[in-house]
């Protein structure tokens, strides 16, 4: 069981082909935070 379930079966249910999400959505739809360290990571 993923932590983002609820996250994935709320795009099932939405019924559109493309919607906006803000981060504060997110979390609120998958009941967790969510982990921002990937705006940060550099490639090397």
């Amino acid at each position: 069981m993923s932590k983002y379930d609820a996250l994935w079966a709320w795009i099932r249910e939405n019924g559109t082909d493309s919607f906006y999400l803000t981060f504060a959505e997110i979390k609120q739809i998958a009941g967790v935070s969510i982990d921002h360290s990937f705006l940060t990571y550099k490639k090397e």
